[in-house]
This record gives C-alpha cells, sequence and structure tokens, in this order.
C-alpha cells in the first residue's frame, strides 16, 4: 500500500467492485472519486492499479502532484502565473481587457520573464515597440535659435503648469487651450518651441484623425492617445500633453456640411475628458486603482465658432485669440533670416514693404529664392531626363554634385516677395469656377 494511504477507494473504468479508501471512512459516497477531479496515473507509479484507474485528487494523493505543478511553474515569482484574489492569472485579466492596452508589458529584456527573450528577434521583440514609441513627438529637427513671443509662451506655459499643479489649486482649471487666430501666424511652430524649451514630449494628433470609416474610432483614439501621454508621465519621468492641430478643420460645421457620428463622439469624448481628467476609459473594465494622470490638451484652429458651443464653454476650454503684432513679426523673421546675414534694419523694411501678410509669407519668401539656384544644381547633375537616375539609382560610393545655397539679399527677397503676392491677387481675381459652372452663385 502506498505510505499515508490507509484504504484506497478505487473505480476502474468498468465499474468493478470498489476498495475502501478515507473517502468512505468519511461516509462520503463510493462514487465520490469518479465524480469530483481526478488524475489518470501509471503503472509503474501504483503496480497494484490497473492503468487508466482513476485516483482521487482530493485525498488520495500523496503530495507529489504539488511537487510536479512547482516543476511546471516557470519561476516562483514570474508575473505571467501570478494569481489574483479570485485565482485567475495575470494572462486571464490581460485578455479580459479590451484590446489589450498593456502592449508595454511585452517580450522586452529586463521587463518581464526573460526566458522568452532571446537573440533570434533581438532583445525588444515586442512587435508594436518601435509604433508606439512614434506616438510621442521629440524636436531634435528644431536646431536654432527661434524667436518665441512672450505673451505667446505666457499664455501656453500657464495652461501647462496649472493643468499639472490643479490638484493642488483651489479653483476650477480648463483642461483644454484653444489656439486660434489667421492662417500661418506659427500657432503650432510657437508651440511646439515651447515643448521643445520646457522638455515637454507631447503627443500630437492632426483633424484628418478626427473621422474614420468606422464609428467610435476617432473618439478611442483620442482616448488612447491621452493615456499614452500620462504614461510618459509616469513611466518616462517627463511632462507630456496631447496636442490636436487645425481642430475646427475636423469638427467644425460649415454651411451645410452634415454632422458625423463620429464628429459626435469626438466631441462627447473631449467635454468628458475635461469633465473627469483622471478617470479615462477605453473599454476595459473600471478598477479604482485605474487612475490616470491629468494631462494638458491644447488645440490650434482658424474658427472656433464653428465647433460646437457647449465644448469651447470656459469651464472647459480657455481660449487664446493669436494675432502677433509688428513687433513680434519682426523678431520672429529676423531670427528666420540671421542665418543669411541680413540685418535687422532690412527685415523691418522688408515687412514695412509687405503688410498684413502671415508669418508664413516670410518664410515663402526665402524659399522661393532657392529657385534659381535648384535650376542650376538640377543641369549640373546631367539635366531632368537622368535626374532620377542619378538621384535615386546612384551607388553608395557615387556623390552628387555639391549645392551651393543662394546668397540671400535683399533685392531678392523682395523680388520674390513681388511674386507672391501676384499669385495671390491671381487666385483672387481669376475664379476659373465661374467659367465652369456658369449657374454658380456668388
Amino acid at each position: 500500500m502506498p505510505r499515508g494511504i490507509e484504504e484506497l477507494l478505487v473505480q476502474n473504468e468498468m465499474n468493478e467492485s470498489p476498495i475502501m479508501c478515507k473517502c468512505a471512512m468519511a461516509a462520503i459516497p463510493s462514487g465520490w472519486c469518479a465524480a469530483h477531479t481526478s488524475i489518470r496515473i501509471e503503472k509503474k507509479r501504483l503496480p497494484f492499479l490497473r492503468v487508466g484507474a482513476k485516483l482521487c485528487v482530493r485525498c488520495c494523493s500523496d503530495g507529489s502532484e504539488k511537487e510536479e505543478e512547482k516543476k511546471k511553474r516557470l519561476s516562483e515569482q514570474s508575473s505571467w502565473e501570478a494569481k489574483d484574489a479570485q485565482g485567475r492569472d495575470y494572462l486571464y485579466r490581460l485578455g479580459k481587457e479590451a484590446d489589450n492596452m498593456n502592449i508595454a508589458v511585452g517580450q522586452r529584456a529586463g521587463v518581464i520573464d526573460s526566458l522568452f527573450v532571446g537573440d533570434f528577434l533581438g532583445k525588444d521583440s515586442d512587435i508594436v515597440f518601435d509604433y508606439r514609441q512614434k506616438a510621442t513627438r521629440s524636436f531634435e529637427y528644431l536646431q536654432g535659435d527661434y524667436y518665441i513671443a512672450p505673451l505667446f509662451m505666457d499664455k501656453v506655459v500657464c495652461h501647462i503648469v496649472k493643468n499639472y499643479l490643479a490638484h493642488l489649486l483651489n479653483t476650477k482649471v480648463p483642461l483644454i487651450l484653444g489656439i486660434w487666430g489667421g492662417k500661418g501666424q506659427g500657432k503650432s511652430f510657437q508651440t511646439e518651441l515651447i515643448f521643445q524649451a520646457m522638455g515637454i514630449e507631447p503627443v500630437i494628433m492632426s483633424a484628418g484623425e478626427l473621422e474614420s470609416e468606422r464609428a467610435g474610432e476617432p473618439g478611442k483614439l483620442i482616448r488612447e492617445r491621452y493615456r499614452t501621454a500620462s504614461q510618459v508621465v509616469q513611466n518616462q519621468g517627463k511632462m507630456s500633453c496631447l496636442m490636436i492641430n487645425d481642430i475646427d478643420a475636423g469638427l467644425g460645421r460649415f454651411g451645410n456640411t452634415q454632422m458625423t457620428v463620429n464628429n459626435q463622439i469626438v466631441v462627447g469624448t473631449l467635454m468628458n475628458l475635461s469633465d473627469n481628467p483622471t478617470r479615462v476609459s477605453i473599454g476595459q473594465d473600471w478598477r479604482e486603482s485605474d487612475v490616470t494622470n491629468r494631462i494638458p490638451i491644447i488645440v490650434t484652429g482658424n474658427d472656433f465658432s464653428t465647433i460646437y458651443a457647449p465644448l469651447i464653454r470656459d469651464g472647459r476650454m480657455d481660449k487664446f485669440y493669436w494675432q502677433p503684432n509688428h513687433e513680434d513679426i519682426v523678431n520672429i523673421v529676423h531670427r528666420m533670416y540671421e542665418k543669411d546675414g541680413i540685418p535687422k534694419d532690412e527685415v523691418i523694411r522688408i515687412v514695412n514693404t509687405f503688410p498684413n501678410q502671415a508669418l508664413d509669407f516670410y518664410g515663402a519668401l526665402r524659399s522661393r529664392t532657392y529657385d534659381r539656384s535648384i535650376l542650376k544644381w538640377i543641369e549640373d547633375i546631367g539635366g531632368i531626363e537622368n535626374f532620377g537616375k542619378k538621384f535615386l539609382k546612384r551607388k553608395k560610393d557615387q556623390s552628387l554634385p555639391v549645392f551651393i545655397p543662394p546668397e540671400q539679399t535683399m533685392e531678392a527677397l523682395v523680388e520674390s516677395g513681388y511674386s507672391l503676392i501676384k499669385e495671390q491677387q491671381l487666385i483672387m481675381e481669376t475664379k476659373l469656377s465661374k467659367e465652369y459652372m456658369k449657374n454658380i452663385q456668388e
């Protein structure tokens, strides 16, 4: 008889007469073993039992099953096999959450279960790792000393800091800052310069992501991006924010345009974020411990009067109209032309020559002066017929002709400015749509 078992109840598959065991001694019906969880045993383990007999796990095991279970475990400290209070493991909880947003716990070295991290796919074999890293924006490309308008900086910096200190302030702090104004006035660029100066790693969206062929996707995307910004704060120790460029192009109502379901969901999502910035659901079950960091939201646009009014009310959105004055324009353009050696007095003359123009107009002046130099460079490499072959199909050791940038002068910039003004006037005066559609209404 096995050690520790006085009497054994074994009921084989042929329903032969059972042998008494501890279950029967406890006045439990003889069919107890067959009705409860049981295991098949090998003849070599208990030689007096026929192969295929059933052995009760609860009372008739001698503890060796528990030892085998321990051997099967990967590690005593493995997070994958850890049980919660209800006996469910980590994988069960992840599977129950919608879309498994815990993608940060992938097969990454030093994070979890290094047994599965090999050298074949690299130390980071998380297939979405690279994509997830691109959700945030860094500003290494902003090289140079740019000018930030003091009024613009004060407004953006104050909004960001107020939101990070909202839990300490005894006042209502709007979550959203709406920066609006004329086209090409540097709203997005100035904001990015402030992000770079403050060391903020933002998550940036555009109006093109506010619509989808599937209902609910844009609203869910906004919540996911908001939580991504929160994870930057929590996991990387960096400040972050969510920025949506040209929001009125995606949510605005122009003339007879229709309101789509996604427009309504996006508006509702932003309103809900403003009211509950620390409880953001992406479809998973609510947990008391699932508290999101408060992340400031900055949106840009040209005309906020086209947006649903309850979204832009004062309690939810702090609005800021940006119209740079003459001094701001001169300082910004001067920093833009500083590398070309153009003094500030000539910059003032250029700005006065072309008044009432947006900031991007003065950037286009400098770009237009490159046209002749680029055409000369194309001729140097063999003409337009050989450009594609020389530029894309050249060997690694082959070098292209050196491009010599043009020397910037005030005369060249003014000439480019008049060319741009002429194109603007042609667009406004020559309306070919009237020729193509005779019945068009003014």
